[in-house]
């Protein structure tokens, strides 16, 4: 193959651009070599590929949000079975600002592999008295009953975080599921908060981006994305009220940081595809 690749996501911004581009070199070969693939299969070696060749220990949340994306949909993901749904993301009156912090995030030589060893790790001090796979089995109360187990403190922030998020990917599909946006742009702030006190993995830069859009009108809810330790972070905003927002949060993020961030609004669109 002789290939031209051209995009314009930020780099070193966290918004899964390797995973796009193993995804877009998938549905190239599939195309040029009429391969017969089901496309959870280029899902499955993009994953291989950032686990083997990169050297980072991720999930597939990406492969599959970037494969198996949809229209005004959101991907509603079990990462243990793969099962999963099409939820409708009827954002009414409302855009997904992305707010990059012009700080690089280079995920091989971020906490993630430190911060899944020290989830996996209080499984195995979990199963003393339970027999778990994952974290995501138990609910708040469950973890709750058996958290004494644990026997480190930070052992035990990273897997509150992990166990109450998964319960907050439920209520946030019964949000959607119901139209219920307000409580939406809630869990995404729960969730910030959460990443930043229990798993550890914000910063400065995203804190003063997510903390400040709390403050401003119109926005119903914001958290960091990707990673963490710089990169990018979203915020749920009116339509009407996105340049006010950017100019804000600008100014406090100079203010702060001392150089500005960036700002781009989000389309939810269909995944790797031939353009015809």
């Amino acid at each position: 193959m002789d290939v031209y690749v051209y995009g314009n996501i930020p780099n070193g911004s966290g918004l899964s651009s390797s995973a796009s581009l193993e995804l877009l070199t998938g549905v190239i070969a599939e195309k040029l070599f009429d391969l017969q693939l089901e496309r959870l299969d280029l899902v499955k070696i993009g994953k291989l590929t950032e686990n083997e060749f990169i050297g980072v220990n991720s999930g597939i949340m990406d492969q599959f949000a970037i494969g198996m994306g949809a229209d005004q949909r959101a991907i509603y993901l079990d990462t243990n079975t793969l099962e999963y749904d099409l939820v409708p993301l009827d954002l009414k009156d409302n855009v997904v600002v992305i707010m990059n912090t012009n700080k690089r995030r280079e995920l091989a030589d971020s906490k993630y592999n430190e911060r899944r060893a020290e989830c996996e790790k209080a499984v195995e001090e979990l199963n003393r008295k339970l027999s778990i796979a994952t974290l995501g089995e138990l609910d708040e109360w469950a973890f709750d009953e058996y958290s004494y187990l644990i026997e480190d403190e930070n052992r035990l922030k990273r897997a509150r975080h992990a166990v109450l998020e998964n319960q907050r990917t439920l209520q946030a599909r019964a949000a959607l599921q119901a139209g219920d946006l307000d409580k939406f742009g809630r869990l995404m702030n729960a969730s910030h908060v959460s990443l930043e006190h229990d798993y550890e993995v914000t910063g400065l830069e995203l804190d003063t981006l997510v903390h400040t859009a709390w403050e401003q009108e119109g926005v119903l809810g914001a958290r960091m994305t990707g990673a963490g330790f710089g990169g990018c972070a979203i915020a749920l905003v009116a339509k009407d009220a996105v340049e006010f927002f950017k100019e804000n949060v600008g100014r406090k993020y100079q203010e702060v940081v001392g150089y500005a961030p960036s700002f781009y609004i989000a389309e939810v669109a269909g995944g790797s595809r031939v353009l015809d």
